[in-house]
């Protein structure tokens, strides 16, 4: 491979994007990449559909192209479109490379220590991803001995699991899925339900994200955040599957899924479970609530109509338990987000207390030839979505460019 002066890392969509953008200004460059191109798509599980409109599986000079903008594609199409993405734009991406540390070299520069052996770098591009590392919340004692404890990655469909019920933690896109997901197999589920936005899948036959985007709310910067922390806060309860439909706490209500509240830890074969559903279901509320404001606000301004925008639906908790007995079920699946997990292989001054780059249009503080591409909220909300990382890779790429002349 020999040293190459430009190296990115990833080869999911901002690793691709990157790739194209760095293409168009001349700049030789290669894309390492552990796995195959887009694998982390290729690890969601079997029913997986993309959960925004197909209009926004777009990158730099690849628009959507099929028939059916407001549809939602399959997993295997995703990946069989960054596939041919990375065809057409004659990405020079290396599979089955990994990246084990990224340093300093003392010499100038950045050294990559590789499976394929050490290279160096003047100019490392960092795209590993939005989602990294499988988070669990802390919970006090320990499943019982026997049962499935897996997280959301692991799971690929009910057939993998013995019979029995299974309790879901976490209740964001990927916790309501996959509690719709195996309902549907006849499941017994639980779903211990955390803080997590919801909204109507369409308006006025619209799809939300099309309604959204005509306003600044992909735009939002993470200035705006009212606290760092706000950039973990779980994605829109939503699905694409059969077409896309409302999936949220009420909907899973209504179909028969049992609600609970956090999980908050084990004993003695029962899972401990928090008082605090209806609190959870009220948070999601008041971010549906500030949605509605986006709306109400800026949409007239822009020329666009307000859509009919439906009350929120009252909410009976009923009586949810607060202890589970875990006799006979067939697994605990966790699926309560993700973390950054960059300072386990990126020996480098350039994250903050969170984990995530200190890097403002993607560029490293401090760390001249260091950028980021496909962060969650790396400059804006859209900045780690296929349709939005394309405005942060030509940023970087630019900047290469500029340090290269």
């Amino acid at each position: 491979m020999g040293d190459p002066n430009v190296v990115v890392i990833g080869a999911g969509q901002a690793g691709l994007a990157v790739s194209h953008a760095l293409t168009v200004r001349r700049v030789e460059h290669v894309v390492l990449e552990r796995d195959r191109i887009a694998s982390s798509w290729r690890d969601r599980w079997d029913s997986f559909t993309l959960v925004t409109p197909n209009w926004t599986l777009a990158l730099p000079d690849r628009p959507y192209g099929g028939d059916e903008p407001q549809g939602h594609v399959s997993r295997d199409e995703i990946v069989a479109f960054l596939k041919d993405y990375a065809a057409a734009t004659e990405a020079p991406v290396e599979e089955g490379v990994a990246v084990d540390s990224l340093d300093a070299d003392a010499a100038g520069g950045y050294r990559l220590r590789t499976s394929e052996g050490e290279i160096r770098a003047a100019e490392v591009v960092v795209a590993t991803g939005a989602y990294q590392r499988p988070h669990r919340p802390a919970l006090s004692g320990k499943p019982p001995p026997g049962l499935l404890t897996i997280d959301a990655e692991d799971y690929r469909n009910p057939g993998q699991l013995s019979a029995g019920p299974v309790l879901v933690v976490g209740s964001g896109q990927t916790g309501c899925q996959l509690a719709d997901d195996l309902f549907r197999d006849g499941r017994e589920v639980v779903l211990a339900c955390g803080r997590a936005p919801w909204a109507p899948r369409r308006l006025d036959g619209l799809d939300i994200v099309d309604w959204l985007a005509r306003t600044t709310y992909f735009e939002t910067p993470l200035s705006a955040l009212p606290s760092p922390a706000a950039r973990l806060v779980a994605n829109v309860q939503v699905t694409g599957r059969d077409g896309g439909h409302d999936l949220n706490y009420r909907t899973l209500q209504a179909a028969g899924v049992r609600l609970a509240g956090r999980l908050v830890g084990f004993t003695g074969g029962r899972a401990l479970l928090a008082d605090d559903l209806a609190a959870s279901v009220a948070f999601g509320d008041a971010r549906y609530s500030d949605v509605v404001k986006v709306m109400r606000e800026q949409l007239p301004g822009r020329g666009f109509p307000i859509p009919q925008i439906p009350p929120v639906p009252p909410f009976d908790p009923g009586d949810p338990p607060i202890e589970l007995d875990l006799a006979g079920f067939a697994a605990v699946i966790f699926t309560s987000g993700f973390r950054p997990d960059y300072t386990r292989w990126v020996k480098l001054p350039a994250f903050d207390e969170m984990g995530f780059p200190v890097a403002p249009d993607g560029i490293a503080t401090d760390l001249p030839g260091l950028y980021f591409c496909g962060v969650h909220f790396l400059r804006t909300r859209k900045s780690s979505l296929v349709f939005g990382v394309g405005e942060d890779a030509a940023i970087v790429a630019e900047a290469i460019a500029d340090r290269l002349r």
